[in-house]
């Protein structure tokens, strides 16, 4: 039997056609590096575009001042975001002087209500918490985890309601904004419970 020459293999075959082609050996190689780009890309812009949320329902509460001058200075001064809790829709109609912020997946928003009634449970013995110059008292609702911050030292009664967990930065925040719109006034607790 004749030895094979250097360009067949020992099969009879030429080498150069036995292996496979170049082109089809690049797009074996690219397809699944491009395919590994485009999984990355998509999880980039999907991780960026903002979730839909719901318009948040929230019912009306007794807010006799809520068109007053203090609550048009203040509303127009709120950011648009509290820390990683981001602005919310409400649905129409919503309470007068009132906002509201959630987290990007939804739960449990932080809603601000102004010109409201000065707290039942406000009085002359009601332990305060001064936070960037804006005096606040606190009434809290275990069974909801949440606090209700009451702004007590403005021209009205401004409500902060934060649900437990939420960090220091939706209070900062607005005593910030309460603070450059609204002058101080004089306390006006109630009196003490018999």
């Amino acid at each position: 039997m004749p030895e094979p020459s250097p360009d067949q293999d020992t099969d009879g075959t030429d080498a150069e056609h036995t292996g496979y082609p170049a082109a089809l050996i690049a797009t074996a190689v690219a397809l699944p590096i491009a395919l590994l780009i485009g999984v990355v890309v998509a999880a980039v812009i999907a991780l960026r575009t903002p979730v839909e949320r719901e318009p948040l329902a929230l019912g009306p509460i007794p807010a006799p001042a809520a068109d007053g001058p203090a609550c048009s200075d203040l509303l127009p001064a709120l950011p648009a975001d509290l820390g990683d809790y981001t602005r919310s829709t409400l649905v129409e109609p919503a309470p007068a002087a009132t906002t509201a912020w959630q987290l990007p997946d939804g739960g449990e928003p932080i809603v601000l209500r102004c010109g409201l009634d000065r707290p039942l449970e406000f009085n002359r013995a009601s332990p305060l918490q001064v936070v960037n110059g804006v005096q606040w008292f606190e009434v809290r609702d275990d069974a909801a985890a949440t606090a209700t911050w009451f702004v007590v030292d403005r021209e009205t009664y401004i409500a902060l309601t934060v649900p437990d967990g939420s960090g220091p930065t939706p209070l900062q925040t607005i005593s910030d904004t309460v603070t450059a719109q609204l002058p101080v006034r004089p306390l006006d607790p109630g009196e003490l419970p018999n």
